[in-house]
């Protein structure tokens, strides 16, 4: 069997479809482009109504370009709208669960002679183990993601994932720095630890784990990869874990920190467990312990009821924060969330206003940030050509570019010198 994978949405999807990849090639079939494959997989997202959107354009495209291929969709929109994907016509249909069994059913679908659809969703509140899955690579032999935890407990007033993924489970350790010597032996120079709330891994064995320990864990196994976390619940970081991580050369100083608000009121409304007090303190704590690292965070605006003044309050801290890089989002209404059902829900236009204004501080802080990088060295993984540049990634996730064609999966020290568009250019040295 040919096939071929669509991914939309997070790092976990992207994660689980290399996953799915991984199992399909073992099982003896090939990864081909769309026009040449027997069977097509489409992995969804569901975190915002746009996100809903993206994936129904794109399973009736396939639908209709494609009569003849098997359509397997799943993902955390099949999870929570399985009866409108059925209704599109696929073949195949899963959840954020169960990929193997996905997988399976995905074969099944194409050996049969008649079209009769294959449903398996499960209810992803129930679940409370984890599914261990291969580990991935982003590029050839370069950066690899590690999935160490599923679901989440948090219930944000705005967020549908626990719904769509569940609650907390987390990877073993032993398990966990086992594919980690696996990635490295396997030529991998950089893992990233992604999940859907990776701080929460450990509550579920109910031991005393916590992430601190799993992080500690892998930077110790695998010394000569680095290490970098994906993003952090803020209330992790504390001295305790800017202590035992400072000790460990070869994590990254680059800690993504979501703050959705900078405004006390709004956090309160997003049903957040920190106020900006609690927020900033995890920021002042890195920047004690890794001197010149990246923090960076994700910023929500026109969350319902929000005022001009709760903005400002939001840009305002967001320059406190001094943040390298920052991802806006304008509030996005999603079904069977609290906050869909709130009162004074801001039109689209401000949204979008205000979402500029806010770009307008992320780009400000990251011109300032990328600034003071001029003149000084680092350490670069390099990855791949990009248009005139060989470009790869400083340990504090800055985007590097050199004029000079580079070794992929090389290691080097640059010296920056100038500003490019969302990256810093930099000189080899020998």
């Amino acid at each position: 069997m040919k096939f071929h994978c669509f991914t939309l949405g997070c790092k976990v999807n992207q994660y689980e479809t290399q996953a799915m990849e991984q199992q399909l090639i073992a099982l003896g079939n090939t990864l081909a482009p769309e026009a040449e494959s027997d069977a097509l997989i489409v992995n969804t997202c569901t975190v915002t109504a746009v996100a809903d959107r993206k994936n129904r354009t794109l399973i009736h495209r396939l639908r209709r370009e494609h009569p003849d291929a098997v359509l397997g969709v799943c993902g955390c929109y099949a999870q929570v709208s399985t009866d409108a994907v059925r209704e599109m016509g696929v073949d195949v249909i899963s959840g954020s669960g169960g990929r193997e069994e996905f997988v399976q059913l995905l074969l099944q679908a194409c050996a049969q002679k008649e079209r009769t659809p294959l449903v398996s969703v499960d209810e992803a509140l129930r679940r409370r183990t984890y599914e261990v899955l291969p580990a991935g690579g982003l590029f050839e032999r370069t950066r690899a993601m590690l999935k160490v935890q599923d679901g989440c407990n948090n219930f944000c007033t705005y967020c549908i994932i626990p719904y769509a993924r569940g609650p907390v489970r987390s990877l073993p350790l032993a398990e966990a720095v086992e594919q980690a010597k696996a990635l490295a032996a396997a030529g991998y120079r950089e893992i990233v630890v992604t999940g859907i709330e990776i701080a929460s891994w450990g509550w579920d064995f109910k031991d005393s784990s916590r992430f601190v320990d799993l992080a500690e864990a892998l930077c110790r196994a695998v010394p000569e990869l680095r290490v970098r976390l994906g993003s952090l619940e803020p209330r992790v970081v504390d001295e305790a874990f800017c202590k035992r991580l400072s000790a460990l050369p070869n994590l990254c100083p680059q800690f993504h920190l979501s703050l959705q608000s900078g405004s006390d009121t709004v956090l309160k409304r997003m049903h957040r467990k920190y106020d900006t007090a609690r927020y900033y303190e995890s920021v002042r704590l890195l920047n004690d312990a890794f001197p010149g690292c990246a923090v960076t965070t994700d910023l929500i605006v026109g969350f319902p009821g929000e005022t001009e003044a709760e903005l400002e309050e939001s840009l305002a801290f967001a320059e406190k924060c001094g943040f390298a890089a920052m991802h806006i989002f304008p509030y996005s209404r999603r079904a069977g969330t609290p906050a869909d059902a709130m009162p004074d829900q801001i039109a689209k236009a401000v949204k979008t206003e205000r979402a500029a204004r806010a770009g307008q501080t992320a780009a400000k802080l990251r011109e300032r940030y990328d600034r003071a990088l001029i003149g000084t060295v680092q350490e670069v993984l390099f990855e791949q050509p990009e248009g005139a540049y060989f470009t790869g990634h400083a340990p504090n996730g800055e985007k590097v570019c050199v004029r000079e064609p580079m070794e992929q999966n090389t290691l080097r020290r640059v010296k920056i010198e100038a500003l490019l568009p969302d990256a810093v250019l930099g000189v080899p040295l020998p």
